[in-house]
């Protein structure tokens, strides 16, 4: 399993593997059969193109149009269509991978786009142009690469340093209005309210770097020392969107290098990680509630899939390791030799199993058949796919114990 594109030679390796499965259940068969099993699997085979060649056009299509409209209601329905054919795609052919890489394409083009529309919108009343240059950074899912079919603002702003208070002026009522717009086009507001609205997610470099040194410091209000190191948790994960790539990539170094310097407070994210409970009770079988509105059920997101994505990430700032995307820094952390390939393909396929089932949980709720796509009932699937989830936990606890051995967590 890689998140990279598959070379040639792998995809030559793996229709070789499909044809010699083939020819083995032919082996049986008489002559004419064997000629009728090879049509209807090229008949078959036909089919599958022809409908990935569609969804391929028709998203090229929707792209394309996201770069020249300046409609926010034609924009947004852009956006609906685009997410209800990656959730048709994805139902298809069930590749976690192609989803999130398609998800956070276009959603890139559409915040991207909210940007310079927004820009257009205050210069038109009289606000005039960007004081200094600026750019628009996600965090969480959007940051990683891994966005999926319902998404949140998950952003950040940052400028430069000469702006002074007018800058200060100028940015904020950008951000509000940015935060407004992408609410129309069907970026829901954060929960969390981690979005540039909010003065702790927008200021200029040196604000950003004063900010993240009261962090690491514990200079900040005791009371919101767990909020602060949410906060720079969630930092680790920025990655540019739109404007001054430069001054983005200032801001990502800053915040990489802070983390690798004050040890102490990447301990505390790695002892958070460690400590972060899983779905799993007596004898390692599947935990899940035991009473009230999900009895049967756990939280997916919280007891399986959050707690690999911690674990994962406090290794990679550990190591340097500049990638945000989880696969990526899984595949790194192989590289310079802190998993086994074993270890490394084991955690790969807990990440898309987890992932998978994710999405099919969003599935449900889109679809109205469920309220919220965090809980799952495990024993509505297959012992095979409970089994699968059930191994995904077993190597995430794995991991939580590497962590603790690492960082001498008592």
């Amino acid at each position: 399993m890689t998140s990279g594109p598959v070379s040639q030679s792998s995809c030559k390796l793996i229709v070789a593997e499909l044809l010699r499965r083939l020819l083995e259940q032919a082996r049986s068969l008489e002559s004419g059969e064997i000629l009728q099993l090879l049509t209807a699997f090229r008949e078959q085979l036909s089919g599958e193109i022809s409908q990935i060649e569609q969804f391929t056009d028709r998203r090229s299509q929707l792209l394309a149009g996201i770069a020249t409209c300046s409609d926010y209601p034609h924009l947004g329905e852009l956006h609906r269509e685009l997410n209800e054919l990656e959730m048709e795609e994805f139902l298809k052919v069930q590749s976690v991978i192609a989803l999130h890489h398609n998800c956070t394409e276009y959603r890139d083009l559409l915040a991207g786009r909210a940007v310079q529309l927004v820009e257009e919108e205050l210069r038109a009343a009289g606000r005039g142009e960007p004081p200094v240059p600026y750019a628009l950074l996600s965090t969480g899912s959007d940051g990683r690469d891994e966005q999926t079919l319902i998404t949140d603002q998950d952003h950040l702003l940052v400028y430069g340093d000469d702006g002074g208070a007018e800058a200060d002026a100028w940015f904020t009522e950008f951000s509000l209005l940015l935060v407004e717009r992408l609410d129309e086009l069907g970026f829901a507001r954060c929960t969390g309210d981690m979005m540039p609205s909010n003065p702790t997610w927008r200021g200029s470099y040196q604000q950003w770097r004063r900010r993240l040194i009261s962090i690491v410091r514990y200079e900040c209000d005791p009371a919101d020392f767990g909020k602060n190191m949410m906060n720079l948790i969630v930092l680790s994960d920025a990655r540019y969107v739109a404007g001054n790539r430069e001054l983005a990539d200032w801001l990502v170094e800053t915040i990489r290098g802070v983390e690798q310097d004050y040890f102490q407070a990447l301990w505390g994210m790695a002892k958070a990680a460690t400590e972060m409970k899983l779905a799993l009770g007596f004898l390692k079988r599947l935990w899940t509630e035991g009473s009230g509105e999900h009895k049967g059920e756990f939280n997916l997101k919280l007891l399986a899939w959050a707690p690999l994505i911690m674990n994962v990430r406090i290794l990679a700032i550990n190591q340097g390791i500049p990638a945000t995307n989880t696969i990526r820094r899984i595949e790194l952390l192989q590289q310079e030799k802190s998993f086994s390939p074993a270890f490394a393909a084991g955690l790969i396929n807990a990440y898309v199993v987890l992932t998978r089932h994710r999405i099919l949980l969003q599935v449900r709720v889109i679809k109205g058949i469920q309220k919220d796509s965090y809980h799952l009932n495990p024993y509505g699937l297959t012992t095979e796919e409970r089994e699968s989830i059930r191994q995904a936990l077993l190597r995430i606890e794995e991991l939580q114990k590497t962590i603790h051995t690492n960082f001498s967590i008592v």
